[in-house]
């Protein structure tokens, strides 16, 4: 299933004991786009601390009561790593969430998740132990190695980014779409109100060729024209697959799925 992560924000999390807070922002690698963590506000509970949920700790989704299991205590998020938010979140600040959670690491392995394609796809296995009782050098080696690779971004940072095609602006983004299976984002809404009042269309991340973090802007590998011709996107409408198979038929492009 395809949603928005506009439709997610402000979802409520509950713990296998008790609500945790709720969802404030989302954090994708910039390099697989793929969302990483949900950044939750905890509220009172923990004195308005925000924590770092990975979508491994996720259980079903509750749609019509906007809320989200997790499948962790609230004794095992309030002793979890602290990590400021408000600061870029390195890969030892990861090291030490997923040794504290026990999940193999997600940059370790050849699939989206690691030693698994999809998030939760493990059940405290055998290699989250192996991983983790790993010497210090070799961590320091990964480290290292992975040092100067630091892919995670805000979606709300990002939202209302510029995207320009290949010969010229075309509007900015708008919204995130996610499929639900491995957190992958299939999709950037892209409002292109400013050259064609009220359309919204759909761009694929694989599509965009660069992204200047310091110009607030994402290149994509396609012309004015043929986005502007692109299948319309309405806000919050189903995204069917036949849907998806016009949307790359029309930029002529392959299929993510089988």
């Amino acid at each position: 299933m395809l949603y928005t992560l506009g439709a997610v924000e402000g979802f409520s999390l509950s713990a296998t004991d008790g609500e945790i807070g709720r969802v404030e922002d989302f954090y994708f690698d910039d390099d697989a786009w793929v969302i990483r963590y949900l950044a939750v506000d905890s509220g009172t509970w923990l004195s308005g601390r925000k924590v770092l949920i990975s979508p491994s700790s996720l259980g079903k989704v509750d749609w019509d009561g906007k809320r989200i299991a997790v499948k962790l205590t609230k004794e095992q998020i309030e002793n979890s790593p602290h990590i400021d938010t408000h600061k870029p979140i390195s890969r030892q600040h990861e090291i030490e969430l997923y040794d504290y959670y026990g999940y193999p690491y997600y940059w370790g392995g050849p699939y989206m998740w690691g030693p698994v394609a999809y998030p939760g796809g493990f059940a405290t296995p055998p290699e989250a132990v192996e991983r983790n009782t790993q010497t210090e050098e070799i961590r320091a080696l990964r480290e290292t190695q992975r040092a100067q690779d630091q892919n995670l971004r805000s979606t709300r940072e990002v939202t209302n980014y510029y995207v320009e095609a290949s010969d010229g602006k075309i509007g900015h983004i708008e919204d995130f779409i996610v499929d639900d299976e491995n957190w992958a984002i299939r999709y950037i809404v892209v409002d292109t109100k400013n050259w064609w009042p009220g359309k919204k269309v759909l761009v694929s991340p694989q599509w965009i060729s660069r992204v200047s973090w310091k110009e607030s802007k994402a290149y994509v590998d396609l012309p004015r024209e043929q986005i502007k011709k692109a299948p319309e996107y309405e806000k919050n409408m189903p995204i069917t697959r036949d849907y998806e198979e016009r949307v790359y038929q029309h930029y002529s492009r392959s299929k993510y799925w089988p």
